[in-house]
């Protein structure tokens, strides 16, 4: 077994691991905890109560988190013409049809999101066996297909978030970074946790959410209160801004 470097253990030590904490109370002891050379990404785990087998128990979709993610985006654009410059207006920085498929066929995926106008999904489907296991792969329900190919540069310059189940019902989102103020990150935590209850699929059964886990890039993982799922935005206004 690995072992643990001596901030880890300490930060650690700071923390219960039986204990359910409310939103509020995890942030706050998350940012207290030992810092990492560089500004660590804060990330929310959520274990839900779905059969994934089940087309109609998957969850997937978007976001625009209220303070954004802190992380520097880098997007990839299938277009030509017209759609291939209002990309670049928008602030793409890497433009091509034909000729940047070719580029990820040879093993180019230095971009963090691909998005695609319609009449590219030729060339873009071709990617699938590349940028489908990293989940970059150009989607309509995420907005990542479309001739609107200046607003989808935008949005997800601005943040826009993708979030899905995995294999095991859990879904795996960065909220912001570690040097965001507590009001910030608990805004951010109450608007993933608003849009998970939202996208409820109608044929779930039983308890929705079973765990919640609140960690950092370097740091070991909080309970959350699954339960505390309504209200943190009251929680929020005891904060001082």
């Amino acid at each position: 077994m690995p072992t643990r470097g001596k901030r880890y253990t300490d930060a650690r030590g700071q923390i219960d691991r039986e204990q359910l904490y409310s939103p509020v109370e995890a942030i706050r002891i998350l940012k207290d905890l030992p810092d990492a050379k560089f500004d660590e990404t804060v990330e929310v785990h959520v274990r839900l109560g779905l059969n994934v087998r089940h087309a109609d128990q998957q969850l997937r979709g978007t976001l625009m988190l209220p303070h954004g993610t802190g992380k520097s985006v880098r997007i990839a654009v299938f277009a030509e013409g017209d759609k291939a410059r209002e990309a670049e207006e928008a602030g793409a920085d890497v433009v091509g049809s034909a000729d940047l498929a070719k580029r990820v066929e040879e093993g180019f995926t230095d971009f963090d999101v691909a998005i695609a106008t319609p009449d590219q999904m030729g060339n873009v489907g071709k990617l699938g066996r590349v940028l489908g296991p990293r989940g970059l792969m150009p989607n309509p329900k995420t907005g990542t297909v479309t001739f609107d190919v200046g607003k989808a540069v935008s949005d997800a310059k601005a943040g826009k978030l993708e979030y899905r189940t995995d294999r095991g019902a859990n879904v795996h989102v960065s909220i912001g970074k570690k040097s965001f103020d507590t009001r910030s990150l608990v805004e951010n935590y109450a608007s993933l946790l608003e849009e998970i209850m939202r996208a409820k699929p109608a044929a779930a059964k039983g308890r929705y959410i079973h765990q919640i886990t609140l960690t950092s890039t370097m740091g070991p993982g909080l309970r959350v209160d699954p339960s505390r799922v309504r209200g943190i935005i009251e929680e929020v206004e005891a904060i001082p801004a």
